[in-house]
Formats: C-alpha cells, structure tokens, sequence
C-alpha cells in the first residue's frame, strides 16, 4: 500500500528526491502543516489569552496521545520541553550526591553520550559504561552490573540509535528502581512511535524520554517526558512554568508542581504539540496505528534486505547488516549496514538525490509512511549505479 498522499506537501518540494532516513528527520504529513498554522492564528487570536487555551486544550491533548501510546496510567505524568537534553539535565540536578554515579552503556546518543563525558571531566560524575556489543548478552551483562549497586542513576536506550538493537531488560531494570535511588531513565527516541510500547508495568519507576523529530512526525521542539510520582520532586534546574499549577514545597521556598509540571523550564513554544496534535488526529482518522506502521516499514526493509543479498544493490551487497530482519518481532525502523565505505557511500548517494545517514562505518537506511515498494526498487537501482 502506498500513503504517500498524507505527505503531499512535503514530497512535492523535491519530487525527484529519495529520502530513506526516516529514522532521522522523518518528512512532515500535511497535518503537521494545519497543525502549524492553526498554531499561529490561535497566538494571533487570543494573544495574550491564549495560556487558557494552550494548558487548558492543547497540552491535556497532547498528555493524552502520549500516554494512549505508551500505556501510561496517568496524562499528568507526561511534560513536553524543546529537546531531550533539557530533561536529562534537569533529572541529574535533583540527584543530592556528587559526584553522580550513573551507569550507562558505551551505544548511547549523543544528547546523554557528550553531558556524561563533560560531567566526567568536570568531577561532577562516576560513569560506568557496559558495551552494547555483543547485543545478544547485552540485557544479561547490563542486569547483572545494575544488580551490584552503587548507582544514583541508569541510563539506556530502548533502540540503539547507532546499530538499532533493542534492549529488553526494561521490566527487570525498573525493578531496581527506588524514589531514593537509583533512578532509571530509558531514552525511547527510536521507540516511540517506532515500535508498539506499553509501559503500563513499569510507569510508576521508570523515567522515559522521547521527543517528536523522528516517528512522531513532529519535528523539532517537542521533548517528551515520562516521569514517575515520588522521583525527583524538586529538581535544582527549574524553570518558572514548574510554579504554576497544584503546588507543594516548603513554606516561603521555591515550590514545585505535584505532577510531571515540576519539570517544566521557562516559557515554551507550543507550536510543535500542535503539529503533534495534528498528527496524531490524522493517524487515528486513517486508522493508522504504531503497530501498522512498523508492519508497513518492516515489509519494505525486507523487501530492500531482499534485494541487498541478491545483489539488487550493487556493492550494498558487500556490507554487514548489523540488525537484518528476521520474524515478527518488535524492530528499529532503520537497515544499519556495516561497511569500510560507509561514509564515501553516503555521499555518493546525496549527489544522487538519496538521503541516508551515516554513523562511523555504518550507513542506514530508514523506511516509513511516505515510502512504497516503488521507492525501494529505485532505491536499489540508485545504489548499484552510485556505488
């Protein structure tokens, strides 16, 4: 099946382009485009009125699609900030030891990857990292470090961003979690909306933090926040939207929000809920849910695996598929293909008009709503003339 007409807007400003990196900068459906402009005539309207509108409707509607997506038991657990980063940093400041002592793993995203190494250079962090490789044992040797103690703080990724190996352990990590340590967060931005998630077993534990710029079909600015009652009550780096609303704190002390507002920063654009919003409404019109996605998404990897090993794609042919598609289980939404070239590849499919992306000597490939067959099959013919 092909859906292409949901993105017309955004396909028509490059007909000739193939863009396979849904992973990344997922192209916007034509709702995120009523989204964008309903938000401009909406702040034009009220004006200075439209707070009302925005925490009253907006942000209530936005809570809402994430918890549906994530199981959550609660819309009030979930907060919105420009990027993910924001969250993490927030998390960290209301941790009363220092240094900090997080364990993580050496195949996390640049976001939490850089702030850990700088916290490390500063003194301000203890960071143990368990390598992802090799990914079948990783649940097993991540556990089994977790078990030992001694940590404030555990971070891991859903889905790798690099290779797009999964991590299971989800439920028995949020085991160990405690209100006064450690605290877990998971980072679920190649999950969310990518693969079906239910955290319904695990939300009142588990931080999880995810944003709009990739399968949400967003786009920048929509930072998404899981975080679970008890944990981090009053994180240090506060902004002055973390003050409105059902307050507690000490008396003539700066005093936070009881809900997942205690997380809010300062003052928030909410055009990228509206987009958000927007998309999910047309999701659901169309009867389009996570799981169909990434059953449409996972016919064309297969289809462009297919064609990979029987030599359809040139020198792709020559390349490791770190993460080849196999049954029916939950998978990330990208091919990763190993190879020494991987990076003069990239290129040489730009010049084509094919968007990949590339990650040291892995290149991959991210398939989507906006692609059909037709598009692998020119995909594969591009990359045995370019390569």
């Amino acid at each position: 099946m092909s859906f292409k007409s949901l993105f017309s807007r955004a396909l028509a400003l490059n007909p000739e382009r193939l863009h396979f990196a849904a992973h990344s900068h997922h192209l916007w459906p034509d709702a995120s485009f009523e989204g964008q402009t309903k938000a401009w005539e909406d702040a034009n309207r009220h004006a200075d009125r439209k707070w009302d509108l925005l925490f009253d409707e907006v942000l209530p509607q936005a809570q809402g699609h994430v918890a549906g997506e994530l199981s959550l038991p609660d819309p009030n657990t979930v907060v919105f900030a420009g990027n993910t980063h924001d969250f993490l940093v927030r998390i960290v400041s209301g941790l009363a030891r220092r240094p900090v002592r997080i364990l993580t793993t050496d195949g996390e995203f640049h976001a939490f990857r850089r702030q850990a190494e700088r916290w490390e250079e500063a003194g301000e962090a203890v960071v143990t990292r368990v390598p992802a490789a090799p990914i079948a044992t990783l649940d097993e040797r991540f556990l089994a470090q977790a078990r030992t103690g001694g940590f404030d703080l555990i971070v891991v990724s859903q889905v790798f961003f690099r290779s797009g190996w999964r991590f299971d352990g989800i439920e028995a990590l949020a085991a160990l979690a405690r209100p006064e340590g450690p605290w877990v967060v998971v980072d679920g931005y190649h999950g969310f909306m990518a693969v079906p998630t239910d955290l319904s077993a695990v939300a009142d534990r588990i931080f999880y933090v995810t944003g709009g710029y990739k399968y949400a079909m967003t786009g920048e600015g929509a930072g998404m926040l899981h975080a679970p009652d008890g944990y981090c009550e009053r994180p240090v780096i506060t902004g002055w939207f973390a003050e409105f609303g059902n307050l507690q704190g000490p008396p003539g002390g700066v005093r936070y929000r009881r809900d997942a507002g205690r997380f809010w920063g300062a003052t928030y654009d909410f055009t990228a809920l509206y987009r958000f919003n927007h998309v999910r409404r047309m999701l659901a019109a169309e009867g389009l849910t996570t799981a169909a996605i990434a059953d449409h998404a996972r016919g064309l990897q297969a289809r462009f695996q297919d064609l990979i090993r029987s030599g359809g794609a040139g020198r792709l042919g020559e390349a490791e598929i770190v993460n080849p598609v196999s049954g029916d289980e939950p998978r990330a939404r990208f091919l990763a293909l190993r190879h020494p070239d991987a990076q003069a590849w990239r290129a040489r499919l730009l010049e084509a008009n094919v968007v990949t992306d590339v990650r040291e000597d892995i290149i991959r490939f991210g398939f989507g709503l906006y692609q059909d067959e037709d598009d692998v099959a020119r995909l594969a013919s591009v990359c045995a003339k370019a390569l």
